[in-house]
């Protein structure tokens, strides 16, 4: 049982507290027709996840990368940020953990200063915020903010939080249906965030 004085959650952003396809899609069509390469859009947004220099891999020599990333996180900045949503559930996820007097805080691979936008374009509200890390990365943050709790959709997050010495909960509104996420090590699965504050209130009763 954890002392709900010392609660500090993490939550992954996309497709865990935002729905980021349309605007990722939209950036990797301009960055497609910007540069003659050939992008899948489509392919790339349903494994989302990693940072972007993972998925441009496929679709540019791996000299090229660097740079397609930075134009890639300009592009973003231009036309990805109003095309995200929030997922049903997000608002009233980040509320619950105010409610118990916890933080909450977001960490992902998505670049910081676009992920600031995300937030602020939506009106979510996070006590700290974690950039461009991935997997293992994000378990040094989770373990050096106290983080007793990792909320994700992807198979890296679990491996985050099982890093950072949280606990595993995932939602099944990313690329990983709730078996894939169980067989994976999420020591919770829930089918998207509507259901986390009844799980929290339930966690959290002594």
């Amino acid at each position: 049982m954890i002392e709900r004085a010392a609660l500090t959650i993490g939550f992954d952003l996309d497709m865990t507290l935002i729905d980021s396809r349309p605007g990722i899609k939209a950036v990797y069509d301009f960055l497609a027709a910007e540069t003659g390469a050939v992008i899948d859009s489509d392919l790339a947004v349903g494994r989302l996840g990693p940072p972007v220099e993972q998925e441009l891999v496929h679709w540019f020599p791996a000299s090229d990368v660097p740079a397609m990333a930075d134009r890639y996180r300009a592009l973003y900045r231009e036309h990805g940020v109003a095309g995200c949503l929030a997922l049903p559930g997000a608002r009233e996820a980040l509320a619950a953990v105010q409610k118990h007097g916890g933080r909450s805080i977001v960490v992902t691979g998505k670049f910081t200063p676009n992920a600031r936008r995300n937030l602020d374009a939506l009106d979510l509200v996070a006590d700290a915020l974690h950039g461009s890390v991935f997997g293992t990365e994000k378990g040094t943050v989770l373990r050096e903010e106290g983080a007793t709790i990792y909320v994700g959709d992807h198979l890296g997050d679990i491996i985050g939080a099982r890093t950072g010495g949280a606990l595993a909960v995932a939602v099944a509104t990313g690329p990983y249906d709730a078996e894939a996420l169980s067989e994976a090590g999420a020591d919770v699965v829930l089918p998207d965030l509507t259901v986390f504050p009844d799980w929290l209130d339930s966690y959290l009763v002594p």
